[in-house]
């Protein structure tokens, strides 16, 4: 396995050769919390750990051995979610007008979930001052923009190699909604698949992925709550032959999610998830490319 870090955080972990048209990307397992950062927060580290997809990249971390690139980001999601559009800020949060590029009103912004989030995941105020925008522009171009170069070319080089290209962008869930430890909330599944309502990848991926997860002894919901974010609608289109599959993983069957520490569920998740792994990048996505199989748009 070769690996490639940059200075902007971004990591890809690739095999030697990439044998099957399969990206996995996990935008929001970063942990490198910067002091800069940290002194301009009202928060301690701890409580800005809560917006972390924790220990996702860990899980997903075999992609590799099954020939499929792992893409990473080190950067925390408090300090820049690549998850949203690139310039989706809340104006509110600044101390000046901000340009007219920028995307000031969204249900994402609202929640105080822009690019810059306003809040961590339970609801807690981040700063204890306003933001210059410049300071945040730095940060976007920095952190942001990388992490998708990185995405497109690998989705591109992969279009290009295999005709066709699958990206599962790996997330993880809170499993009540303050954050707790019991995984018993009512109507809440182990693993939630989110396809955009079968817009942004063929319907048989989303089975293969369902079925794969039931065989695993995990309970399976399909975009409730979560259809998919940016990285789901912006990358998955498949008139143009690029999916995209969002996975989303309930948090307390590999960790306390209140320490943000490591569970005792986490190597048997580990190895579900190989099987995940094996399982998708093991489609026949020759047969998706056929001229009698249409993509589900």
């Amino acid at each position: 396995m070769a690996a490639s870090k940059s200075r902007s955080g971004v990591e890809v972990l690739a095999p030697f050769r990439q044998s099957v048209p399969v990206v996995f990307a996990s935008p929001h397992s970063g942990k490198d919390y910067s002091e800069p950062f940290v002194r301009s927060s009202r928060l301690s580290p701890r409580q800005l750990r809560r917006s972390e997809d924790s220990f996702i990249d860990e899980i997903f971390a075999a992609s590799p051995e099954f020939g499929a690139p792992l893409l990473r980001a080190h950067f925390p999601r408090a300090y820049v979610d690549p998850n949203r559009s690139a310039f989706e800020l809340d104006p509110a949060m600044f101390t000046g007008p901000l340009p007219a590029y920028v995307t000031t009103v969204s249900p994402r912004i609202v929640a105080g979930l822009g690019t810059v989030p306003r809040v961590v995941a339970n609801g807690e105020e981040i700063y204890h001052r306003k933001l210059e925008f410049d300071e945040i522009r730095q940060r976007i171009e920095r952190h942001y923009v990388p992490y998708h170069q990185a995405l497109v070319d690998l989705r591109d080089q992969t279009l290009s190699r295999f005709g066709i290209a699958l990206v599962i962008d790996c997330h993880s869930m809170p499993s009540t909604g303050d954050g707790g430890r019991s995984r018993f909330a009512p109507g809440l599944a182990d693993i939630v698949l989110g396809d955009c309502h079968g817009r942004s990848c063929h319907r048989h991926i989303t089975d293969v992925a369902e079925r794969i997860c039931r065989d695993l002894g995990l309970s399976v919901a399909r975009n409730k709550p979560y259809a998919g974010g940016y990285t789901t609608k912006h990358y998955g289109k498949p008139r143009t032959g690029v999916h995209a599959l969002q996975i989303e993983i309930n948090r307390s069957l590999y960790m306390d999610e209140v320490r943000i520490e490591r569970g005792p569920g986490l190597a048997t998740l580990t190895r579900q998830m190989r099987r995940f792994i094996n399982a998708m990048t093991g489609i026949d996505f020759e047969a998706l490319m056929g001229p009698s199989v249409r993509a589900a748009e």
